[in-house]
């Protein structure tokens, strides 16, 4: 089979799953799991098999027009360069481990064949958009994630979190798609077509006639897909549905859309110096609050959630300073080590029966109860950190390295002015996520309370995957230098500065929060006082079972008050000292929101239903309430008695005759 071929049937393979699966759902539950993995794993194969077959070379263009649709036409096109080919591969193996691991997670759960069917959909989706060479036909990939993503995140709908959260994530992403379908057209009037290659050969050709305003708007729907400052509040609250959706999400698919989307279309956003400014601004501010936000989170759903948006600021910055290589190696390197730790993260919940950090920090013995999950979060959060040798490092160095050269004026794509407030925001976040993560490994590992819960071993089904993933978050970064061809043929090794000053910095946020955790631990007992630990507890009585340790990540107390489950031996709240009030509110960004955007609607929507009750509705009914007062006197007219009806016409003929000889009178006196 050709290349093309093969590239047709990796979205192909999902999207015939899940739609097996929904239709033998009910009548034959035994196929659910199978569908659900099967297709998948083969997709993934396929990936890597194009993957092999591109080896990073010339693109490989392929397209089919779909019909004629006048000046600028649509079609089924498919490019597969170097960046498509490897984040095709991403996708398929995260989408695989969450299929594998769901089967596991999921398995009381009665929703399970839709949930399985929409997770198929969602890959399918996603991998539309890594391969597809036509703007359009991506529009309809992105699109789909987006409505996949709102079941997702409320599968438990029983729940007005999972409810909320969903809404939430549904609105906050079309709020950036509508300006993004505006700049989809302006782009294709400009280029005279939705193809990605006559786009790039038209901004070659200097044919954008408003490169600024196309760049920006369709910043607006990355800014919302991608969850970057300030349509990123959505992915927290998201972390209502389940952690395998969490770990599909954050890893390989939706947030990963719109990143990718600019990599793809590089060229457009650098035809714009003031476009790439405000990208690196607005990467700089999603990387540095994020961070201060990570650390002050109770939920270890929800630390991860801010970890993917301070990452995501990462990519968007090397996207800023011009170096998309650098993102897409960045982006491969997370989306591994990103949906180990969610993967993880919900071992560590159906072990500890609860995902509150400060309940965590009440358990002794957790590390030993799941040592999987230990050693493979531990190693994820190394990678997190940007420890040598560990995949993010190499990926972050490479982020950093772009950032200092465009920097010191050796670009020549980006502006300097993008290049420093990459480069200093970018340290201050390695400073801050090291510091997040080892608070969140010493909270989960090294509790000082009586025994953690025994809710018995963990199955082979979500251990192993966490190993597969493991391997990656290890070693990809050693790859740099056997993958250049396919990130645009320069080489991503660290430099000695960014090296030192990346390491340094990162092991300073985790010294110091390693030093703020044994100080609190010598304080007395009456010092530290034991947090609210049912806070974010199972269910009373409930036996312990994967399913039930799901619902535990829907408890309001989780995603109501945050700040409501205070933890004084957190090593966090002395960091952030009075400043951890608003972080852990995201600084009130959503009560922001509240205030401009919610109470003005629902008062517009009060104004609209008293003038519809009590204007519109009274002049409905004072027309109705006339007719009836008409029909009463006409009622009352007709009696039925002959001389009653010669008397009214011999009376209204003497009025009409009286009317007519005071007119003829009147006009003769005129």
């Amino acid at each position: 089979m050709t290349t093309t071929t093969l590239a047709v049937l990796v979205p192909l393979l999902p999207f015939l799953g899940a739609v097996a699966g929904l239709l033998l759902g009910r009548t034959a539950p035994g196929l659910v799991r199978p569908l659900a993995v099967l297709p998948t794993l083969t997709a993934a194969v396929i990936a890597v098999v194009v993957a092999v077959r591109q080896g990073g070379g010339k693109p490989i263009d392929a397209a089919t027009q779909l019909t004629p649709t006048g000046s600028v036409p649509i079609d089924l096109a498919l490019r597969l360069d170097g960046f498509a080919v490897l984040v095709a591969v991403l996708v398929g193996v995260v989408a695989t481990c969450v299929q594998i691991y769901s089967t596991a997670y999921l398995r009381d759960d009665p929703r399970y064949p839709s949930y399985a069917a929409l997770v198929s959909l969602f890959t399918s989706a996603m991998l539309l958009v890594v391969y597809s060479g036509d703007l359009m036909v991506l529009l309809v990939g992105w699109e789909i994630m987006g409505i996949c993503s709102y079941f997702l995140v409320g599968h438990y709908w029983e729940t007005a979190e999972a409810r909320a959260a969903s809404l939430k994530a549904f609105l906050v992403t079309k709020l950036g798609d509508v300006p993004f379908l505006i700049g989809l057209f302006a782009l294709a009037t400009d280029a005279g077509t939705f193809r990605i290659t006559g786009i790039l050969d038209a901004v070659a050709a200097g044919s954008l006639d408003h490169p600024t305003l196309v760049a920006l708007l369709l910043l607006a729907g990355v800014a919302g897909k991608s969850a970057q400052f300030p349509l990123h509040t959505w992915l927290p609250d998201a972390m209502a549905g389940p952690t395998p959706v969490s770990a599909l999400i954050h890893a390989a698919t939706m947030v990963a859309a719109g990143i990718y989307f600019v990599a793809r279309l590089l060229p457009v956003f650098a035809a714009s110096a003031a476009a790439l400014v405000v990208l690196a601004v607005m990467a700089a501010i999603t990387m540095i609050g994020s961070g201060l936000a990570a650390l002050a989170q109770d939920d270890i759903k929800r630390v991860l959630a801010y970890s993917t948006i301070g990452q995501l600021g990462y990519l968007a910055g090397a996207l800023a300073v011009g170096d998309r290589g650098a993102a897409v190696f960045h982006l491969l390197s997370h989306g591994a080590f990103k949906a180990l730790l969610f993967l993880a993260a919900g071992v560590v919940i159906h072990a500890a029966g609860t995902n509150s950090l400060a309940a965590m920090d009440r358990m002794g013995g957790l590390a030993k109860r799941i040592p999987d999950a230990y050693w493979t979060m531990t190693v994820a959060l190394f990678a997190l950190a940007a420890i040598p040798p560990f995949a993010g490092f190499f990926s972050k160095e490479a982020v950093l390295v772009a950032a200092e050269h465009t920097a010191l004026g050796e670009s020549g794509i980006a502006p300097v002015a993008a290049g420093w407030i990459v480069l200093i925001a970018g340290l201050l976040a390695a400073l801050l996520t090291a510091a997040y993560a080892t608070r969140l490994w010493l909270l989960v590992f090294r509790g000082r309370g009586a025994e953690a819960p025994d809710h018995g071993r963990e199955p082979l089904a979500m251990t192993s995957v966490l190993w597969v993933l493991a391997i990656p978050s290890l070693g990809f970064g050693m790859t740099y230098g056997y993958l250049d061809d396919w990130f645009d043929g320069h080489s991503l090794a660290p430099t000695v500065t960014t090296a030192v000053l990346g390491t340094g910095v990162a092991l300073a946020g985790g010294l110091i929060t390693y030093g703020a955790w044994r100080t609190l631990g010598r304080r007395p007992a009456a010092q530290v006082a034991a947090p609210p630990v049912a806070a974010v507890a199972a269910h009373p009585g409930a036996a312990p079972s994967v399913a039930e340790a799901e619902a535990v990540a829907t408890h309001t107390a989780a995603y109501g008050d945050i700040a409501s489950a205070p933890n004084p031996a957190d090593p966090g709240r002395v960091l952030l000292g009075p400043l951890h009030r608003h972080a852990a509110s995201g600084f009130h960004l959503d009560a922001v929101y509240h205030a401009l955007f919610v109470r003005p609607v629902r008062a517009g929507a009060e104004l609209v239903r008293f003038l519809d009750r009590e204007v519109v509705d009274t002049y409905v009914r004072g027309a109705g309430t006339g007719s009836n007062w008409l029909g009463v006197l006409v009622r009352r007219a007709q009696t039925g008695n002959v001389q009653t009806y010669l008397s009214a016409l011999l009376a209204g003929s003497v009025v009409l005759v009286i009317a007519a000889v005071v007119l003829s009178t009147v006009n003769a006196g005129s």
